[in-house]
């Protein structure tokens, strides 16, 4: 799918996004199920080793987590929004190198399948263009090998 520089304000900051895809051969309940699940993680993102619940709220809008990475970085994330079986989307406030970091997961149901896209919006902390660009790389690998892993543990479990 790809990543994009949006725009930069001449003083180092830039907006981006990143954007990947899987389709899953599973129904979008069952996929609904694993990513509502949102300290999950650990189960099909590699580099997450621990989440826990920062609030009363387990499901929907104002759910949120505390995610421990491979890396020690903790990483404090909220949902924004959610409409089941269709989409979530959340905010990080802490523990990444940005300003601002916003994504969504969304499911759409295909014949017989799930299409599963994992979108983001990212503005930087004052950076050089190679050093925004190199996170964004960073980013779409880390969505494109969670999706894999994602969709090898669904389908493992449900065909």
């Amino acid at each position: 799918m790809g990543t994009t520089i949006l725009t930069e304000d001449g003083n180092g900051q830039y907006c981006g996004t990143v954007l990947q895809a899987v389709t899953i051969n599973a129904s979008k309940k069952n996929v609904w199920k694993e990513i509502s699940n949102i300290v999950g993680l650990p189960d099909w993102i590699a580099d997450i080793k621990k989440a826990e619940f920062l609030s009363k709220a387990k499901y929907g809008i104002g759910g949120a987590r505390r995610l421990w990475f491979s890396d020690g970085s903790v990483v404090d994330e909220y949902v924004t929004g959610w409409k089941d079986e269709q989409y979530l989307s959340y905010i990080a406030t802490s523990g990444l190198p940005l300003r601002g970091y916003h994504a969504t997961i969304s499911i759409t149901s295909r014949k017989n399948s799930s299409y599963v896209l994992w979108n983001s919006f990212l503005i930087s902390e004052k950076s050089d263009r190679r050093q925004f660009e190199e996170f964004l790389s960073f980013m779409e690998s880390f969505y494109a090998n969670s999706l894999k892993t994602l969709k090898a543990r669904i389908e493992k479990q449900h065909n």
